[in-house]
C-alpha cells in the first residue's frame, strides 16, 4: 500500500469506492498502523465487521491477512510477503444468498404493491373500451333522428372521437354531425357533400380518370381492394377536403397530387387534349387559348389553340394599337387636347380604353360611345344646341340618316323659309319646282356621302370589315366579338400585375405593365393576338419549389373541378374578390383540325 490512509465508501472520491446503496458516502478508513498491522475504523454511527466480528474499529495483522465486510461488499487484506512494504486489497461482494436478499434493489420497486401487470392491463381495456366505444356509441344512437335545433346542448360523449374542431366553413354543423356522417361507422360519402355543394362536379370522367391514374403495384392494388371493401373509395371529396384538423383553412393541394397523372397522362390517354405536365417551371406545355379562329355566318367559332403556332384572331375589327399608343403620333396630340375633360394625359394608356371590372379580375367590353366616341364621334349636325349622331351598329339607319341629311330632306317650306301657303296657290306649285330641283342635284352628293362612310377610311370602316352591295346602300357590318375569357382551363387576376418588377429590371407600373406582357405598343393588326406565352410568365413564375420570385403550384392557376370561378387555393388566400361575371357572346366550339 502506497498511501498510509484509505477512504472507503461510496462516494466517487473515496479511494476505494463501493457503488451501492448499503454503504455510505464515507463508510469508514483504512490505516496503516506499523509495519505489520493495519486499522479499520468505522465512522461515528456505522459498523464494519472484521474477519466476521462487527466492531467500529479493529486491527489485522499483514502477516496473516483478514477480511473486512463493508455492506455487501468484502474486502480480502491478503497476507503481505516477508519484507514487502506493499498490502493487496481484493474486493467483491459478498456471495451469500442471505446478503443478495437483504440488499435486492427490487425491495425499491412499485411491483411489490402493485397488481399484477395482466390484471392492469385487462382493467384498462375494459375501461378504455367502455369510455372511449360504449359510451359514444350510446351517446350517438340516443340522439340519432333528432332535429339539430332539438339536440340538447351540453357534452355529449361521441365528442370523445373528434380528432379536432371544424373548419371556418363547416363550423355552422358542429351540432349535426349526421349532416356528413349519415350512416354509424361508415366513411364520409360524396353524396353528404353534394347534398349542399350542388353546383360542385367531377375532374373528369369517371372512367377516363380511372385510366388517368398511374399503374399501382400489387401491394397497392390491394391496398386499395380493402379499402374499397369498408366504403373508403378512391376519389372521394375527403380525400383531399380533409375535416376535423382543427380551425384553419384547407391546406392547398401540392402539385404531386397533379403531377401523378400528369406527368405522362397521353401515355395512358392517348386521344387526350391536354399536354403532359408536372411542374411550371420545367414541363408545362405551352399555352392554349380559347380564339375566335372563324365565322359561321355571324356566329363565332372558338377553339383552343396553342400559342407556339402564332394564331390570330378573327375578330372582324380594324384597330392598330401601335398608332393609339404612339405619344409623338396625332392620337397622342389630340388627347391632350382632350385631356382636360376627358382625364387624358401625355399619351393615351391602357386604361383610358380598357375598364376593368368591379373585382379587378378581367375587363369590361370595350364600348364604342363610352370609350371611344370622344375621338370617334358619330355627330353629323347639331338642330337647336341638339347633336344628331349615327346609330352605331345599326348601318341601315346610318344609309337613312345620311341620305336625309345630304339631300335636305325637311319638305318645301323649311328648305325655302317661306310660310306654308294655301292648297293650289302659285306659290307652292313654284316651291315644289324649286324642292324637285334641289332633290335632283343633291341624289348625287348624298349616294358618295353613304359609300365615303362605308368606305376603308370611312367613318364605319375606318374600324369595321365592311360587306358593301353591288349595287344601292345595303351595306352590311361584320359582327364584332372578342372572347371574354381566353384561358378556360386556367385562371388569371390582373390585380396583382397591376405593378410588374422582372428580376433585374426596374418596377413597372400603368401601361409599362402592361406592355411588359402584351406587346401592344407593336401591334399594327387587330388580328394580333396579344397573350404573353409560358416563357414570359417564367421571367417570375416557376415551380412549387422555386428561386424565382413567385412558387406557383398547379393549383394557383387551375382548380380541380374546372369551375369557371377563382381556385380555391387563391380564395384561401383572400387576394381575389368577389366573382363578377362579364359580359358573354356565346360562342359554339369549332370542331378539331384534323
Amino acid at each position: 500500500m502506497r498511501d498510509d490512509l484509505l477512504k472507503v465508501g461510496r462516494d466517487p472520491d473515496c479511494d476505494i469506492r463501493l457503488n451501492d446503496l448499503a454503504v455510505a458516502l464515507h463508510h469508514a478508513t483504512i490505516e496503516q498502523i506499523s509495519a505489520t498491522q493495519i486499522g479499520v475504523s468505522a465512522e461515528a454511527g456505522l459498523t464494519v465487521e472484521i474477519d466476521g466480528a462487527a466492531t467500529q474499529f479493529g486491527q489485522i495483522d499483514l502477516a496473516t491477512g483478514g477480511t473486512v465486510k463493508v455492506g455487501p461488499f468484502l474486502l480480502r487484506i491478503l497476507a503481505a510477503e516477508m519484507g514487502s512494504d506493499d498490502v493487496a486489497i481484493d474486493v467483491a461482494r459478498a456471495d451469500t444468498d442471505a446478503e443478495e436478499d437483504r440488499f435486492d434493489t427490487r425491495r425499491f420497486a412499485l411491483a411489490t404493491v402493485m397488481p399484477g401487470k395482466r390484471a392492469v392491463a385487462w382493467t384498462l381495456g375494459i375501461v378504455v373500451l367502455g369510455l372511449f366505444l360504449a359510451w359514444p356509441i350510446y351517446s350517438f344512437y340516443s340522439q340519432r333522428g333528432t332535429p339539430p335545433d332539438q339536440v340538447a346542448s351540453g357534452y355529449h360523449a361521441d365528442q370523445l372521437w373528434l380528432s379536432g374542431s371544424l373548419s371556418p366553413g363547416h363550423a355552422s354543423l358542429a351540432q349535426n354531425c349526421t349532416a356528413c356522417h349519415a350512416a354509424p361507422f361508415q366513411p364520409v360519402q360524396d353524396a353528404s357533400c353534394q347534398a349542399c355543394h350542388t353546383a360542385v362536379h367531377d375532374h373528369a370522367d369517371l372512367a377516363r380518370l380511372q385510366r388517368a391514374r398511374p399503374d399501382l403495384g400489387m401491394w397497392d392494388r390491394f391496398q386499395l381492394a380493402v379499402a374499397d371493401t369498408f366504403g373508403q373509395t378512391p376519389g372521394r371529396c375527403v380525400d383531399c377536403h380533409t375535416e376535423h384538423e382543427g380551425s384553419q383553412r384547407m391546406v392547398p393541394t401540392p402539385q404531386q397530387f397533379c403531377a401523378d397523372c400528369h406527368t405522362d397522362l397521353r401515355a395512358r390517354l392517348p386521344d387526350t387534349r391536354l399536354g403532359d405536365a408536372s411542374d411550371f417551371e420545367d414541363a408545362h406545355p405551352e399555352f392554349q387559348p380559347a380564339v375566335l379562329v372563324r365565322w359561321t355566318g355571324e356566329q363565332p367559332q372558338l377553339q383552343r389553340v396553342s400559342l407556339a403556332r402564332n394564331p390570330r384572331e378573327a375578330s372582324n375589327l380594324r384597330f392598330p394599337h401601335a398608332l393609339h399608343l404612339d405619344p409623338r403620333g396625332g392620337v397622342a396630340q389630340m388627347g391632350r387636347r382632350l385631356g382636360g375633360e376627358h382625364g387624358f394625359g401625355q399619351q393615351l394608356e391602357c386604361a383610358d380604353c380598357h375598364v376593368p371590372t368591379p373585382d379587378g379580375v378581367r375587363f369590361q367590353p370595350v364600348d364604342m360611345e363610352r370609350d371611344c366616341g370622344m375621338c370617334h364621334s358619330l355627330a353629323f349636325e347639331q338642330i337647336g344646341g341638339v347633336t344628331r349622331t349615327l346609330r352605331h351598329g345599326e348601318p341601315r339607319q346610318v344609309v337613312a340618316d345620311i341620305l336625309s341629311f345630304a339631300r335636305g330632306n325637311r319638305g318645301p317650306a323649311a328648305d325655302l323659309g317661306a310660310a306654308r301657303s294655301r292648297p293650289g296657290d302659285v306659290n307652292q306649285i313654284r316651291a315644289a319646282i324649286q324642292f324637285a330641283r334641289a332633290r335632283s342635284q343633291a341624289a348625287p352628293r348624298a349616294a358618295a356621302a353613304v359609300r365615303q362612310a362605308f368606305s376603308a377610311e370611312g367613318t364605319c370602316g375606318e374600324c369595321h370589315m365592311v360587306e358593301a352591295p353591288a349595287s344601292g346602300f345595303d351595306y352590311r357590318i361584320r359582327p364584332v366579338a372578342f372572347p371574354t375569357r381566353y384561358m378556360l382551363h386556367g385562371w388569371f387576376d390582373h390585380r396583382p400585375h397591376q405593378a410588374a418588377q422582372r428580376p433585374g429590371r426596374p418596377r413597372l407600373e400603368g401601361s409599362a405593365a402592361c406592355l411588359s406582357c402584351h406587346a401592344a405598343d407593336r401591334s399594327s393588326d387587330a388580328g394580333d393576338l396579344m397573350l404573353p406565352n409560358v416563357a414570359s410568365c417564367r421571367d417570375c413564375h416557376g415551380g412549387e419549389t422555386t428561386r424565382l420570385p413567385v412558387e406557383s403550384g398547379c393549383a394557383m392557376c387551375h382548380d380541380y373541378h374546372m369551375d369557371e370561378g377563382v381556385p380555391a387555393m387563391l380564395l384561401r388566400q383572400q387576394i381575389r374578390g368577389r366573382r363578377w361575371t362579364s359580359t358573354v357572346i356565346r360562342a359554339q366550339p369549332a370542331p378539331a383540325q384534323r
